[in-house]
C-alpha cells in the first residue's frame, strides 16, 4: 500500500510541474505552473487553457493545491498553465513602471516557452486565455490585444471596468493616479477595448449576483450586445469567492472545448 501511496504521489507531481520561464522584457524568471492531461506523452499535439490568477494571489495558490485543474485537463484532454502574474500587475505592461511587462510576459514570452517545450497546438485556434478577478481582466485585456495569440478568452468575476475602483488593488501604482494619469485608465480598462475585437474571437465571461464586480460586468454585456459582438455572458448566484469561481471554472472549459480545433 505504501508503493502504491508513493506511485501515486509520483504521478501527480510529474503531470503538475513547476516551471521557470525567463522574461527578457522584465530580466527576471517568472514562476508559472504548468498542468499535463492523462496519457500526455502518447504522441499528439494538444490545446493549451492559460488562467490568470487575482490580486496578491500567485501560480502555486488555489487553483492548484487540490488538483481541481488536474481533472479538467483531463476531462477536456488539454494543457493547463497559470503563470505567475505578480502581486498586482493586473497583466498590464505599465507605463509609469518599466519593470512591469505582464502583457508581453504572458502573450509572447510564455506562450513562445509553452510552444517550445511542449506538446501543444500552436496556434490561436488552439488557445485559451481566462482568469478571475484581476486575471479576468488580465485575461480579456492580453486577449483583445493579442487576438492573433489567443481565440478564445474568458472572464470570471473580472475587473472589466477598473474606473470605479481608483482607490483599489494597487491600480494606481501601475497605471498612475486617475487624476494624474486619466488616460491611462481610460486606455486599459476592457470596457473601453470592445471596438477592437475582431469577427471570430470566441467570448464567455460571468459574474456572481452578490459580486462588487457584478454591475461592471453587466455594463459589458450590455455593451456588447449594442455593438453586436458575439459573446456568452452568465450571471448566477454567487459572491467574488473561490467556490464561485471553482463552479464557473467548468463551464469556461467547456466553452473553450467547444471551439478547439483538434
Amino acid at each position: 500500500m505504501a508503493g502504491l501511496l508513493m506511485l501515486c504521489h509520483f504521478a501527480s507531481a510529474y503531470r503538475q510541474k513547476e516551471v521557470f520561464v525567463y522574461s527578457e522584457s522584465m530580466k527576471k524568471d517568472v514562476p508559472a505552473t504548468v498542468i499535463t492531461p492523462d496519457g500526455y506523452w502518447k504522441g499528439r499535439n494538444y490545446p493549451v487553457v492559460y488562467i490568470l490568477h487575482g490580486y496578491s494571489d500567485n501560480h502555486i495558490d488555489r487553483w492548484t493545491y487540490d488538483g481541481h485543474l488536474g481533472r479538467l485537463a483531463d476531462r477536456y484532454d488539454v494543457i493547463v498553465v497559470v503563470p505567475d502574474g505578480g502581486f498586482s500587475s493586473w497583466y498590464f505592461d505599465s507605463p509609469v513602471m518599466p519593470e512591469y511587462k505582464y502583457e508581453t510576459f504572458v502573450s509572447k514570452e510564455l506562450v513562445s516557452f509553452m510552444d517550445k517545450r511542449y506538446k501543444t497546438l500552436a496556434d490561436k485556434s488552439g488557445r485559451a486565455i481566462t482568469g478571475n478577478s484581476m486575471g479576468g481582466h488580465g485575461a480579456l485585456y492580453v486577449a483583445i490585444r493579442h487576438q492573433d495569440v489567443f481565440g478564445s478568452a474568458g472572464s470570471m468575476s473580472g475587473g472589466v471596468d477598473f474606473r470605479p475602483f481608483p482607490e483599489n488593488w494597487d491600480i494606481a501604482k501601475r497605471l498612475g493616479t486617475i487624476r494624474e494619469h486619466p488616460e491611462n485608465w481610460e486606455n486599459n480598462t476592457v470596457i473601453n477595448m470592445t471596438h477592437l475585437i475582431q469577427p471570430g474571437m470566441n467570448i464567455i465571461f460571468d459574474c456572481g449576483t452578490g459580486d462588487f464586480f457584478y454591475e461592471v460586468n453587466c455594463n459589458l454585456h450590455k455593451k456588447l450586445m449594442e455593438e453586436g459582438v458575439p459573446h456568452d455572458f452568465y450571471q448566477r448566484p454567487g459572491e467574488h469567492n473561490w467556490p464561485y469561481w471553482y463552479n464557473a471554472v467548468k463551464y469556461q472549459f467547456q466553452f473553450f472545448s467547444d471551439r478547439f480545433k483538434n
